[in-house]
């Protein structure tokens, strides 16, 4: 196995580190329902896509609770 003839210097290292760092998600606003969502996709709240419906939403029933079974 090869090891290194020398030690690197911490300039070296850095300079190799450089581009490590981890981006910071980008995100829009839904300009129909103003959901945060990633740019260039379809809202997930609302299915709409530049004030176009792209696709139907199926909205979720809510459970009814012991008080309004009774």
């Amino acid at each position: 196995m090869a090891l290194p003839k020398r030690r690197h210097s911490h300039a070296r290292t850095h300079k190799r580190r450089a581009h490590d760092a981890l981006n910071t998600p980008t995100f829009v606003f839904c300009s129909h329902c103003n959901a945060a969502i990633a740019p260039h996709s379809v809202c997930d709240r609302c299915g709409y896509y530049k004030d176009e419906p792209v696709m139907k939403i199926k909205e979720k029933k809510e459970k009814k609770t012991e008080e309004e079974k009774a």
